[in-house]
């Protein structure tokens, strides 16, 4: 299991167009993946799951990757928060 934590930089936070863009890059992978923000977590395969999280600019939140392609999963998906939130 791999973890990932990340502090969100973007004005509006994780809102309709990036959780979109999670959950198609979450779709690729096979291995579980979970965002979790103040204890709650969501599913990154479901937009409800990561929209019901109410994530805002300067919240943490930890994703965490678990089954067999979680390396390439956790690399992809990092890159992308970094870059996009």
């Amino acid at each position: 299991m791999k973890e990932f934590k990340y502090v969100i930089t973007d004005p509006q936070g994780i809102h309709a167009r990036p959780a979109g863009e999670i959950v198609k890059a979450a779709k690729e992978f096979a291995c579980a993946i979970t965002l979790t923000k103040d204890g709650k977590s969501g599913d990154c395969k479901k937009i409800f799951g990561i929209m019901g999280l109410g994530v805002k600019k300067g919240n943490e939140v930890v994703l965490t990757f678990d089954g067999e392609d979680e390396d390439k999963a956790y690399e992809a998906i990092s890159k992308m928060m970094e870059e996009n939130l």
